[in-house]
């Protein structure tokens, strides 16, 4: 935890958001190229994931632009839509996690692929730290 954010809870939090929400918008790139042969339907619901990833990445660095022209002042409005944001972010990650340990079940290349199994569980332990840093953040006003 970087202290140097004092009272600035809200930006530490977006910061993690923005870049873990980057980094797994990349997971699903990792994926399709390590598993050349990946059944289709989850070729396009990983692309679909990278939208989505994108998208909330987005809106994470709009707040934290918001934040840093506030000038130390947050809103309990604007304090409120962050917090909302974040339960999103967490949510999101979470119904990630899920996607992938079913892929890693159903999936036929997935499974025959040592490789791609180790990749997918070292997926899945980045997101769930995000999750665990997300909610230490937020816990610990």
């Amino acid at each position: 935890m970087q202290y140097y954010y004092g009272d600035m809870m809200p930006l530490r939090v977006l910061d993690e958001a923005e870049f873990w929400k980057h980094q797994e918008e990349e997971h699903t790139v990792v994926i399709r190229e390590l598993v050349g042969n990946l059944e289709q339907k989850y070729v396009q619901a990983l692309k679909d994931w990278e939208k989505e990833f994108a998208k909330t990445h987005q809106r994470v660095v709009r707040y934290i632009e918001t934040v840093n022209r506030s000038n130390g002042y947050i809103s309990q409005s604007l304090y409120n839509d962050i917090m909302q944001l974040i339960r999103y972010c967490l949510r999101q990650s979470e119904q990630f996690i899920n996607f992938l340990h079913t892929m890693m079940e159903e999936s036929v290349p997935i499974r025959t692929n040592p490789t791609a199994k180790v990749v997918l569980n070292h997926i899945i332990v980045e997101s769930e730290y995000f999750i665990g840093v997300a909610q230490t953040i937020l816990y610990q006003r």
